[in-house]
């Protein structure tokens, strides 16, 4: 029995599509492998966003994929998108009606349907073994019978610039025929990636002056121009785009979803999404990334976490009297915030902009700022990384601020010795334990532990010792640790850079350590993280 479409909602305005393609082709990316709540969890994310519709998958190809749509249907109340399935184009010399693969997108309930149609004379008579004509009649009977039934029909012909190339006549008849039989868009694939902005451009004109279609446009990334490509079929007169979100897709993956959103909201002056919806663009960005469990890229365009951050002095020095100088937009426009990184390329611009940002105010104070320079010009030249460690900073820049070495700043605790010692038993596995003997509020702590690692050793030896004086430190827990061989002068006696980040279930923040030893360098980067976890929680110092 045919399932029904669930009316999901239109569009707000039908004269641009953001088409969102992350479920299908996305989903075909080196690494991601999605589960079904995997794919529930995205479309909501997406439908958060205020795309136009999403496309999750070809039903009756999979189990996987059929199971999404009786569930989405059931489970998503969507507000802005609709859903869309995805298939191919009836079997040569069979009828659309008695093709089951077709009779799967009509069971799906998707009220909107995509085709997949081959556009390339050489795909047409290699890969499906059949003629010319028969393709366009394979074509013509799919989208007729599919409207018949109620469903919207868009047409991705595939291959098309590459087929376009070949033989402009016959690739410019499946679009005709597809928007013949009922089509409301026919999307033109650049689906091997190797076409450049101005030839997208070129072919989308004279295609839609030659056909009258309404066309879209899917571009793969494989020249590094899938978002240039996109923006120039909307300069040609494409009113749809397809896109995934980050970028995700098969080989190097396809136009990615944010910059093409935002380019058209913030370059072009085109709203294609509700209200608000482009300043939740980071978030909902860092979330998919989650879910598909691939760490977010840091430099991707507007939402990376490196997308405004300012490192060179000089930079800063321009930031401090007009953000716009060095920066193309304000990105709290996209969910995003400017960072100033603190490095031994900083002057005093970037340092007073990065005691501001910590709410630190700094301007009045000449020779302070100087000195914290100096003191990160110093402490960089023996390996230590500020701007990949803001919390180190801060306690750096407070420890100036009271007059103290760095690592003196809230002193909630002091140090009076830790041994770290790794044990081979017979049976070939290891123990690990750690002692540490702090002072806190005048008494003196010995506390041992043991842990998985001599770091982590470390780690359950402090919380032991100092978790009765500061309750707040059950919260914390180690997020990340990176180590870092420096350029050794002694052979095998190379300095070590540690970095650590750690996180309170409300944030996170990043501290580092540097020795010719891992276990010391890690030693002096925990005690970065839990002084300023302490800091961050509100806590009085000890002394």
């Amino acid at each position: 029995m045919t399932t029904q479409p669930k009316d999901t909602g239109p569009a707000t305005d039908d004269s641009f599509h953001v088409f969102d393609t992350t479920l299908r082709d996305g989903a075909q990316r080196e690494g991601i492998n999605l589960t079904v709540a995997d794919k529930l969890t995205i479309a909501r994310h997406l439908d958060e966003f205020g795309v136009s519709f999403i496309e999750g998958g070809w039903p009756g190809a999979n189990p996987r994929d059929t199971e999404f749509f009786s569930r989405a249907q059931q489970e998503i109340s969507f507000q802005h998108a609709q859903l869309v399935a995805f298939g191919a184009t009836r079997r040569p010399g069979a009828k659309a009606a008695d093709d089951l693969q077709v009779k799967a997108l009509l069971d799906s309930g998707a009220p909107v349907v995509t085709l997949v149609a081959k556009s390339h004379d050489r795909h047409v008579e290699l890969a499906l073994r059949t003629t010319l004509e028969e393709n366009l009649e394979m074509v013509r009977d799919t989208v007729s019978h599919l409207r018949e039934h109620g469903r919207r029909v868009f047409v991705d012909c595939e291959h098309f610039f590459d087929g376009y190339r070949a033989n402009p006549e016959y690739a410019k008849a499946v679009v005709r025929t597809a928007a013949d039989a009922g089509a409301d868009v026919v999307v033109l694939c650049d689906t091997n990636g190797g076409m450049l902005p101005a030839q997208i451009q070129a072919v989308v004109a004279t295609v839609l002056a030659d056909t009258g279609a309404r066309l879209g446009i899917h571009a793969q990334d494989d020249t590094g121009c899938a978002v240039a490509n996109t923006l120039a079929a909307v300069d040609a007169g494409a009113t749809h785009v397809q896109c995934t979100a980050n970028g995700y897709g098969e080989r190097v993956g396809n136009a990615n979803l944010f910059p093409v959103v935002a380019a058209l909201e913030l370059k072009y002056g085109m709203r294609v999404l509700p209200d608000g919806a482009l300043a939740e663009m980071t978030r909902i960005s860092h979330a998919i990334a989650e879910v598909v469990n691939l760490t977010p890229s840091t430099h991707q365009p507007y939402v990376g976490v490196s997308a405004f951050a300012h490192k060179a002095g000089l930079h800063a020095s321009a930031i401090k009297v007009d953000p716009d100088l060095y920066q193309h937009i304000d990105p709290e426009l996209v969910g995003n915030t400017m960072r100033m990184l603190v490095s031994d390329m900083a002057g005093r611009a970037s340092v007073e902009l990065k005691g501001k940002e910590l709410g630190i105010d700094l301007s009045g104070d000449r020779e302070l700022v100087g000195r914290v320079v100096e003191r990160v010009k110093e402490r960089e030249l023996k390996g230590y990384s500020y701007e990949a460690a803001d919390a180190s900073f801060e306690l750096l820049l407070r420890a100036e601020l009271r007059g103290e070495e760095a690592g003196g700043a809230h002193a909630y605790f002091r140090t009076e010795s830790w041994r770290a010692i790794v044990e081979d038993r017979p049976d070939g596995t290891h123990a690990n334990e750690a002692t540490v003997k702090l002072w806190v509020k005048g008494e003196r702590i010995v506390a041992t532990a043991e842990g998985n690692g001599p770091v982590n050793a470390l780690d359950r030896a402090m919380r032991v010792g100092l978790e009765r004086f500061y309750p707040p430190l059950a919260k914390l827990e180690l997020v990340d640790y990176k180590v870092r061989i420096l350029e050794g002068r002694h052979g095998t006696e190379s300095t070590t850079r540690v970095l650590i980040t750690t996180g309170d279930g409300a944030g996170e923040w990043s501290t580092v350590g540097v020795a010719e030893n891992v276990i010391a360098a890690s030693w002096q980067a925990l005690e970065d993280a839990y002084t300023y976890g302490l800091l961050r929680a509100g806590v009085e110092p000890a002394e």
